[in-house]
C-alpha cells in the first residue's frame, strides 16, 4: 500500500512536479487468485469455441494477471496530475466491504460487431454501483469526465481488433455456450493502477490501495 506521495512518480526518470512525462492510470477492483483463474479458464473456453466455429475474429486476450474490474479509466496524466488523482482517491471510502459474484459472459456492444468480450458481475452490483458513485464524486471536481453510458461492472477478457462479416452471430453463440461461473470474492479496497507498457504487453501495477469502511 502507498501512503505517501504517488509512488509511480519515483519510478520515472527525471520526473518532477511539472514533468511532461506521462503515466496511464485507472481506478479499479482487484480480483482474488481463484476468481482470476476461473475467468482465465472461461476465456480459454471461449477462445477455443471461436476457433472451432471458424469465426473471423482477431482479439487481444487479457493476461490473467491483469484481470480486474474497472471503476474509472483516467488515462494518461503527468506527475502533478497523478499526485492530484491519488490525493482525491486516498481518503477511506464510506461503502462497506462487500462480496460480489462473477458470472455470465457477453460482448459490447450487445448487438452488431463485438468490440469487447466480458464476464459480468451478478451479486454485489448494487454495492459496486455505490462505490462507482463515490469514485465519481471524487474525480469529477478534478475535471475527469464520466462515461455517458451507465456504469456496468464487468471483467474484460478480450478486446476485439477485427471481426469479419457474420462473426457477430458466431461470437454470441460461443458466448452463450460458455457458462463462466467464476465464483465470488470480497472487495476490501479500491485500487489505483498504473498501466505499464513493455514489448511483452501491458502490466497493471497497483500503486495505491484505499480501504473500504
Amino acid at each position: 500500500m502507498v501512503n505517501g506521495e504517488f509512488s509511480a512518480i519515483r519510478d520515472l526518470p527525471c520526473a518532477t512536479r511539472h514533468s511532461p512525462l506521462l503515466m496511464r492510470l485507472f481506478v479499479g477492483i482487484e480480483l482474488d487468485g481463484a476468481v482470476k483463474a476461473a475467468c482465465a479458464d472461461a476465456a480459454a473456453q471461449l477462445r477455443a469455441r471461436l476457433r472451432q466455429s471458424g469465426a473471423d475474429v482477431t482479439a487481444r486476450w487479457v493476461d490473467p494477471d491483469n484481470l480486474h474490474i474497472t471503476l474509472w479509466f483516467i488515462g494518461e496524466v503527468n506527475a502533478e496530475r497523478a499526485n492530484a488523482t491519488a490525493s482525491a482517491i486516498r481518503p477511506d471510502f464510506v461503502t462497506p466491504a462487500f462480496d460480489f459474484e462473477v458470472r455470465g459472459s457477453g460482448a459490447f456492444p450487445p448487438s452488431g460487431r463485438p468490440r469487447v468480450f466480458w464476464i459480468g458481475v451478478t451479486d454485489g452490483r448494487g454495492s459496486m454501483g455505490q462505490l462507482y458513485q463515490e469514485v465519481k464524486a471524487r474525480l469529477i471536481p478534478w475535471g475527469f469526465e464520466a462515461e455517458k453510458r451507465p456504469y456496468s461492472p464487468h471483467v474484460t477478457i478480450a478486446r476485439v481488433k477485427d471481426a469479419g462479416r457474420g462473426a457477430a452471430r458466431q461470437v454470441r453463440e460461443a458466448l452463450a455456450a460458455v457458462p463462466a461461473n467464476c465464483g465470488s470474492c470480497r472487495v476490501r479496497a479500491v485500487t489505483l493502477f498504473r498501466s505499464q507498457q513493455s514489448p511483452h504487453g501491458s502490466r497493471y501495477e497497483p500503486v495505491l490501495r484505499v480501504p473500504l469502511s
